[in-house]
């Protein structure tokens, strides 16, 4: 068990790496060209509203259309505030990888229009909000083994340019590894010992609280657990078996696009060197009150509709 676990993660780390990797380089010598200033100037006013200067769409373009490992490399190499870095995170954590993961939606059964929408909104709402309230995080913020601000002011010519690239690279995919590998390792023990079953009865109360059956159990589970992309055949496997209604569904999911893998994402954000229990907690708090609320909404409409429908049935009676 701990030997697949292993190959898992290490699957998981080229996979991922074979991302990471190649964009970090990229981006890391886009910023040593006029390429990056052009963009900023495009785009500055739109991103001003929400505290981020012109270059960090690239992240957010690439967290979104790639996937959140992908978004993290891009700001690895761009020099931010801790303020700057958290927005960044926050949006990123709402709102990445929408292209597989809302795949992932339309085979469970419910459209992704609805679903791509919700995330896009959470992301710029809570950006404009924590840059509206925050005054703090003015200090530069510091990556780790992957922080590139000293070398890339030292480095001069191409060659050294490509070397600081390369490194930021590197060491981009070391701490990947050292996050992923782990974490499969722990996924590949609760699969097999059974514990994603165990989980999805402790969820009864957050079934309950969010309006949906507890069928839906273990869809939240392996979401929150696992994450879209990686739980996707659990959650596919669970609808069918577990015949969830329409409606629970798409709950559960707008739940879940604001806080799935709470143990993936809020780790693997260590490495940017920012808060991450705020992170979490911002994403716990927000899909609870959005999934309550929308819950509550669509019910006092069934119950109108069904008013409605027995009038009528009387009525022609």
């Amino acid at each position: 068990m701990i030997r697949r676990g292993l190959l898992s993660g290490l699957a998981t780390t080229w996979t991922l790496g074979k991302i990471i990797f190649p964009i970090t380089l990229f981006v890391t010598l886009l910023g040593y060209t006029p390429v990056l200033d052009w963009i900023a100037n495009l785009i500055a006013p739109l991103m001003n509203l929400i505290g981020l200067p012109g270059e960090a769409a690239i992240p957010l373009v690439i967290g979104n259309v790639l996937n959140l490992f992908a978004g993290i490399g891009a700001i690895l190499s761009l020099e931010l505030t801790v303020k700057e870095v958290f927005i960044l995170a926050i949006m990123l954590s709402f709102s990445h990888n929408l292209i597989v993961e809302s795949a992932v939606a339309t085979k469970v059964g419910i459209k992704v229009a609805p679903i791509i929408a919700v995330r896009i909104f959470l992301a710029f709402f809570s950006a404009f909000v924590i840059n509206l309230v925050w005054s703090g995080g003015s200090e530069q913020a510091v990556y780790g083994l992957a922080s590139t601000s000293a070398t890339a002011v030292e480095a001069t010519g191409w060659g050294a340019i490509i070397m600081v690239g390369l490194e930021t690279a590197f060491w981009g995919v070391v701490q990947l590894a050292a996050i992923v590998i782990p974490l499969m390792l722990v996924v590949q023990i609760m699969r097999e010992r059974g514990w994603l079953n165990v989980i999805s009865k402790w969820l009864a109360p957050l079934t309950r609280l969010i309006g949906v059956d507890r069928n839906t159990s273990v869809t939240l589970a392996s979401g929150l657990t696992i994450g879209l992309a990686y739980g996707a055949g659990v959650m596919i496997e669970a609808v069918k078996q577990d015949r969830v209604r329409k409606k629970d569904l798409y709950i559960v999911f707008i739940f879940l696009v604001a806080c799935h893998a709470v143990v993936e994402d809020t780790v693997v954000f260590l490495v940017l060197g920012i808060p991450v229990w705020p992170l979490l907690l911002i994403r716990v708090v927000t899909a609870l009150l959005l999934t309550i609320v929308i819950s509550r909404i669509w019910t006092q409409l069934e119950k109108k509709n069904s008013d409605i429908y027995k009038k009528e049935a009387i009525y022609e009676h």
